[in-house]
Order: C-alpha cells, then sequence, then structure tokens
C-alpha cells in the first residue's frame, strides 16, 4: 500500500510574491474554490497583516471551503499573530529564522531569543484553539543541533507540523534525506518540505523529503513563486504517484492549471 501524502498549496501566499502576479479577491476565492474541490488538504491562503483587504479575502476564503484547511502566514511577533487570529483561520503558521545568518547578523538577535519568541507566539494562538504550524526558515543553512532542541520544545508546547523552509533554494537531494532523516529519529514530531527552485531540484528534494519520512509538501500551481519559484504543483504529482498517494490525480491538477492559466499567466 502507497504511503498517504498530503499536499499544502501556496500559490495564494508564496505563488503571489512571483514577479508579474497581482491576483483580485475574486481569483483569489475562485482558485481556493477549485483547490478545495480537487482536495488539497491545506490551502496557505495569505499574509494577514498585510492590511484589510488581504485580511477580508482570506476570510472569504475560510467561509467558502468545504473540506480544505485554509492556513494564513505570520512573522514571529505577538501583534502579527493576533491580528492574523482575526481572520479565524484553522491553520497559522508562524516563520521562524534558524539559520545563524539570520538569527545573529539579519535580526542581531540570538538563539535563546528565537526560541523565548516563537514558544510566546505559539502559546498565544493555541490559547484560542488555533493549530500552529511552526517554519524553519533557512532550515537548509542552520545548525542541526539548534533546530533540534528547538522542535523539541515546539513539540512540548504543541506544536504538531513543522515546516523545513529551504528559504534560499539550496538544498540538493542527499541534504534533504539527512536534514528530514535526522529530525524524524530525533523528534516525535510531523515535517512539512517547503523548497525553492533556485537550482532547478524543488521537485527532487520534495520527492525525497516526502521517501525521507515529511507528511506535507508544499507546492504552487505552475511553480510560481519568489524568484525561481516553488515545487510545481503538477510535476511533484507527476513524478510521484507511482509511490505515493494523494487525494487528486495528476489529470485532476493537469485541469485545475487549465482554468486557472489565464489568473497566473503573467508569471509563466
Amino acid at each position: 500500500m502507497k504511503e498517504v501524502k498530503y499536499i499544502v498549496d501556496t500559490t495564494l501566499r508564496d505563488g503571489e510574491q512571483s514577479p508579474g502576479i497581482a491576483l483580485r479577491r475574486e481569483d483569489k476565492v475562485k482558485i481556493a474554490g477549485l483547490l478545495d474541490n480537487i482536495g488539497v488538504y491545506e490551502i496557505e491562503a495569505g499574509i494577514p497583516c498585510l492590511g484589510k483587504k488581504e485580511s477580508d479575502c482570506i476570510e472569504e476564503i475560510v467561509s467558502s471551503v468545504r473540506t480544505a484547511r485554509i492556513s494564513v502566514w505570520s512573522r514571529m511577533n505577538a501583534e502579527d499573530v493576533k491580528q492574523s487570529l482575526i481572520c479565524k483561520p484553522h491553520i497559522l503558521h508562524i516563520g521562524t529564522p534558524v539559520s545563524y545568518i539570520q538569527i545573529y547578523s539579519k535580526l542581531k538577535k540570538n538563539k535563546a531569543w528565537v526560541q523565548k519568541n516563537i514558544l510566546d507566539c505559539v502559546d498565544i494562538a493555541l490559547s484560542q484553539g488555533v493549530e500552529v504550524t511552526v517554519g524553519l526558515e533557512d532550515a537548509s543553512r542552520s545548525d542541526i543541533g539548534f533546530i533540534l532542541s528547538l522542535v523539541k520544545e515546539l513539540k512540548k508546547a504543541g506544536v504538531r507540523v513543522i515546516r523545513l523552509a529551504d528559504t534560499v533554494g539550496v538544498l540538493t537531494p542527499g541534504r534533504t534525506k539527512e536534514l528530514v532523516g535526522t529530525i524524524k529519529s530525533h523528534c516525535d514530531i510531523e515535517v512539512e518540505m517547503h523548497v525553492h527552485n533556485d537550482l532547478g531540484m524543488a521537485v527532487a528534494n520534495s520527492i525525497v523529503g516526502a521517501n525521507a519520512g515529511a507528511a506535507y509538501i508544499d507546492c504552487t500551481l505552475f511553480g510560481i513563486g519568489e524568484r525561481t519559484g516553488n515545487c510545481n504543483f503538477y510535476d511533484f504529482i507527476h513524478a510521484s504517484d507511482a509511490i505515493f498517494q494523494f487525494a487528486m490525480s495528476k489529470k485532476q491538477v493537469r485541469q485545475l492549471e487549465e482554468e486557472c492559466y489565464e489568473l497566473l499567466k503573467g508569471a509563466m
């Protein structure tokens, strides 16, 4: 029996960061509905702190879907978390810097500061009954010891899923297998893969990550996203449906692409 894997579609969040993409509210609601119809497990609908228009759109998506879980993205900031919760998402995703480059050079902070702030943010969201996933930003360039330590604390705090974010797109299949395998062997937590295509290996890295134990795979329609894009939804399903079980078929994804082409063609 093939192992079940779950698609997290981030077309409406990371995909919209692609040059040339600026979706109208009605476009986002339509795309969310189409993703929902084919059985996408989770739809990352946007970033509430961008403003009221974004928040209103997210709220409409939350109220319109039938089975998909709607998530929103937030910075590791208590006020951003509180603003995100107003949209009543099913899942709050909190981006958390874990590489020393981001912590020490970019933020001018330290590891203790990161751990305290993310645990405070997690507590705020969980106290409101909202599931939290934590994105380990720049995980591909991070110290594995710090990752393992942080993940264990997140698990204790009630986090069920952590997202491994290849923020600058430098992962290779070998490194992906090692990273996911190490986390799964040391921590009882679910793993989500979020990879970028800077080296042309987003699909390959996603397949390897899934094979190493990641249950959730982030994708976008046509592989759109910032810089060179994200894992291509259709290509990932097409390349791996012989080894994994998905809620949708590659034919359904291709039909979805056809329906969304005019809305997203600016980035292709």
